[in-house]
């Protein structure tokens, strides 16, 4: 096939040898099948920010950081410039937790290298050999639904140990490999300890879990993984090794109103502060 146009400065650097097809077009990027110093990957080319249908949302950015104090300057007032350093972070995001997530053993493409926008990672493949299924095109029977829900209730756990929480994951971005399940699609990850909105981000997640098994094995629909894990991470109990019952009761306590005064006030003092850091660096 032609080479589109954004992958032919891999070319020319040597990252890639051909370009073999495209594999798909999803609402953030475009994925290619290429050949790569005699292995056949996958180079996932980031659409531009005006050419998305995914929006970077304020829950999923927060607290990601930069080291350049001109880049946050500018991704603060949303200029051009930081528009672009904003995109960057966006995509870099998702690299950033592949070889977070892989080292920590999950099960995710293996990430290869990272270029001028295209992510080059592992083809996941059937048994076939062939690029490996999604999730929502396959079904299964009650035993096969019970047994890839604990297979990736598990991951869910490895990545929360690991301190990242996929933030949008459904049947639509799990591909079903030779071996089992693969979760792709990261770059709305979150950090588990820095985003006030990891634990709803993860009782999300193993909700879609939930759902989406609970078409072929209905007795999943009663569990309530999500809240039981993070319970036991906030708590400093959870690791990949920890037994799960799929239960959860919640312990209902009176609300300290003054607390929660006291963190609005807290809030207010940082905004305030942020401000006029803002304003002097003007």
């Amino acid at each position: 096939m032609k080479t589109p146009d954004r992958l032919k400065p891999l070319l020319d650097e040597g990252l890639i040898d051909a370009v073999q097809r495209q594999l798909m077009s999803g609402k953030e990027a475009q994925v290619y099948v290429v050949q790569s110093g005699g292995e056949t990957v996958c180079a996932k080319v980031y659409k531009e920010a005006n050419n998305r249908s995914f929006r970077q949302a304020v829950d999923y950015t927060e607290n990601r950081k930069t080291k350049n104090s001109r880049q946050a300057r500018a991704m603060a007032k949303g200029t051009k410039f930081g528009r672009q350093a904003m995109e960057a972070a966006w995509q870099s995001a998702e690299v950033d937790a592949l070889y977070r997530l892989a080292a920590a053993g999950v099960r995710v493409p293996r990430p290869i290298n990272f270029h001028e926008g295209v992510l080059l990672m592992e083809l996941v493949c059937d048994a076939n050999g062939d690029a490996a299924p999604r999730l929502n095109d396959m079904s299964f029977t009650p035993e096969e639904a019970r047994a890839h829900h604990a297979t990736l209730i598990r991951e869910v756990v490895r990545m929360l140990a690991a301190g990242v929480v996929h933030g949008d994951l459904s049947e639509f971005n799990i591909l079903v490999g030779a071996d089992g399940p693969v979760i792709i699609d990261l770059p709305q990850a979150v950090d588990a300890a820095g985003n006030n909105h990891a634990s709803a981000m993860l009782e999300r997640d193993v909700a879609n879990l939930r759902h989406y098994f609970g078409r072929f094995a209905p007795e999943l629909l009663k569990t309530d993984f999500g809240r039981e894990i993070w319970a036991l991470y906030e708590k400093g109990l959870l690791s990949p090794e920890t037994v799960l019952t799929g239960q959860f009761a919640q312990v209902l306590k009176p609300v300290d109103l003054g607390q929660v005064l006291a963190v609005i006030d807290d809030a207010k003092d940082e905004e305030a502060a942020r401000r006029l850091r803002m304003t002097e660096a003007r």
